[in-house]
Parts: structure tokens; sequence; C-alpha cells
């Protein structure tokens, strides 16, 4: 079975894409509390990178570091709501992938407080 929007092309794809990129956002915000609260920090750091002293550089790190952390808290959800739809019975391989996807989490907030640290500090 193909996906009917493969073979779409130019513009007709862009819009379908932005539309499913729309639905995935909308999803991920209504249903993982996790990915609420990273928008909510977004909210408050973004801005707030651009209050600071740092050159263009140092606030462009700063902004990457929190979009970074919005893209792994999205591509965790992803996992979990692929391991949760394949089976909702405990195994350890559903566990490892979703423990995994949880680290990743984890370390991409320890690269907020480092990069952060970094160019505030240093």
């Amino acid at each position: 079975m193909s996906n009917p929007h493969k073979g779409k092309t130019g513009l007709v794809r862009l819009y379908n894409a932005f539309h499913h990129t729309l639905a995935g956002l909308r999803a991920a915000f209504q249903h993982e509390d996790a990915f609420r609260m990273d928008v909510l920090l977004a909210a408050i750091l973004i801005p707030a990178a651009f209050f600071t002293s740092a050159g263009a550089i140092g606030k462009a790190l700063l902004v990457a570091s929190v979009l970074l952390l919005l893209i792994v808290e999205l591509l965790n959800s992803a996992i979990e709501a692929a391991v949760d739809h394949t089976s909702l019975e405990i195994h350890p391989f559903a566990k490892r992938a979703k423990d995994i996807g949880s680290a990743a989490v984890f370390i991409s907030l320890l690269l907020i407080a480092v990069v952060w640290g970094l160019v505030l500090l240093g």
C-alpha cells in the first residue's frame, strides 16, 4: 500500500507537508504534557536570549539549544506513540525504546544548561 501523498510534487506537496506539520504540533501540544512544559520553557528562554549581552553567535546558540529540546521532545513523543500503538503489553524492547527517548530529552536539557551557562558566564 503506497502513501497517496508521496506522488505529490511542487506546491501541492508543500501544502500537504505544512498541514501535516501543523497537525503534528497540535497533537503534541494537546496530548503531551512534557511538550507543553518545553514550549513554556521555550516561550521564556527564547525571548530572554535576545536580551542577553551575548553576541549574535551566542544568541544563536542559546536559541538553538532550546529549539533542539523541542525537536527531541517531538521525536520522543513520536517514539512513545508508535510503541504504544504497537502494543500496550509491557515488553523490555518497548521499555528500552521509551527509556532511550527519555534519555535523549534529558541530554537536551543538560545541553541547554551547559550552553546557557557557557554563553552567559563565559
